[in-house]
C-alpha cells in the first residue's frame, strides 16, 4: 500500500530492526521473516543483505509483487535472488498475499472457491521462478511456500516437465535440470490438514514437506491439533512423521534444532 519506494525501504528497515529486538532475541524457536521493499529490486537486495547480517533466516515475499513491478520470473529481479542465496536466507511466500482480491467468487459455493484460489498464487511463484531459470542459477536457493498444502508440487513437477520436454522448441531459457528436479530439491511446502500432503512423501517421493498448525487461524488446527496429528501419521512409518513435522524444518532452520551455545552436548 505504500507507494513511496524510499519510504517503503526506510519502513522495512525499522521493521526490521524491531523483528530483531522484540521477537528473534528472545528465542531461537522463534523464525521471524524480514521485510523488504518491492518497489526497487535494488533497495530489496540491499535489506536482503543487511537482514541477513542482523540474523534474519528467512525473507517474507508476497506470492505477487506490487503493481507495476515486474514479475518474479523477470530478470529485474535476479540481484534479490543472488542476494539471498549469498546471505543464505530462505525466500518464505505466504499463500493469499499477493496483488488479486481476496474475494474472487460470489454465489452459491463462492466462499470454498475463493479459499481454493488463495492457494495457487503459491503455485504460480514457485512455477515462475523454476521455469524462468531463477532456482536453476541459483542452486542453493530454497524457496518456502506456507500453508498452501504440499501435493500439488509433484503434480506441477509433471506438467511442467512434460511442457519442457514436449513444446522443447518454444522453450526459454535451457534449463541444466528439469522442473520437477529442481523443485524437488528447493522447494518446500507447507500444510495443517491435507492427509494428499503426506501421500506426496509416501506415494510421489517428495520429501520437503512440512506440517504447521497456523495457529491461530481459522483455517488452522488450534482447538483439534492433536486429534489432526493422529489422523495424519498414526498409520505411517515414523521416519515420515519426524520427517514431516520436524526434518524438513530443520532443513531450512537448523540452527533451530541446534544445542544452545556452552551447552553440554553427549558425544
Amino acid at each position: 500500500m505504500i507507494s513511496d519506494p524510499a519510504l517503503a525501504r526506510e519502513g522495512a528497515k525499522v521493521a526490521n530492526d524491531w523483528a530483531i529486538s522484540e521477537i528473534q532475541s528472545v528465542s531461537p524457536r522463534l523464525v521471524p521473516t524480514a521485510q523488504i521493499s518491492l518497489l526497487d529490486p535494488r533497495d530489496a537486495a540491499a535489506e536482503t543483505i543487511r537482514a541477513a547480517s542482523l540474523g534474519f533466516k528467512a525473507l517474507g515475499l508476497p506470492v505477487d509483487p506490487p503493481e507495476g513491478q515486474p514479475h518474479y520470473h523477470e530478470e529485474a529481479w535476479e540481484p534479490l535472488w543472488a542476494a539471498a542465496e549469498e546471505a543464505g536466507l530462505v525466500v518464505a511466500f505466504h499463500i493469499g498475499t499477493g496483488t488479486r482480491e481476496s474475494i474472487i467468487h460470489r454465489g452459491p459455493g463462492a466462499m470454498v472457491m475463493s479459499y481454493l484460489e488463495t492457494s495457487y498464487g503459491g503455485q504460480r511463484a514457485v512455477a515462475r521462478m523454476v521455469s524462468s531459470g531463477a532456482l536453476d542459477r541459483h542452486p542453493t536457493l530454497k524457496i518456502l511456500v506456507s500453508e498452501g498444502g504440499a501435493s500439488w508440487v509433484p503434480f506441477l513437477g509433471d506438467r511442467m516437465n512434460e511442457g519442457y520436454r514436449q513444446h522443447g522448441s518454444f522453450v526459454r531459457p535451457t534449463l541444466s535440470r528439469m522442473p520437477k528436479e529442481i523443485m524437488y530439491r528447493q522447494v518446500y511446502a507447507s500444510f495443517q490438514h491435507d492427509v494428499s500432503a503426506v501421500e506426496a512423501l509416501t506415494g510421489m517421493g517428495y520429501q520437503n514437506v512440512m506440517w504447521g498448525s497456523d495457529y491461530p487461524h481459522v483455517e488452522g488446527t488450534f482447538g483439534h491439533t492433536q486429534e489432526t496429528l493422529h489422523e495424519l501419521f498414526d498409520d505411517v512409518p515414523a521416519s515420515v512423521r519426524e520427517r514431516i513435522t520436524q526434518g524438513a524444518f530443520l532443513d531450512l532452520f537448523p540452527h533451530v534444532g541446534a544445542p544452545p551455545k556452552n551447552s553440554a552436548v553427549a558425544a
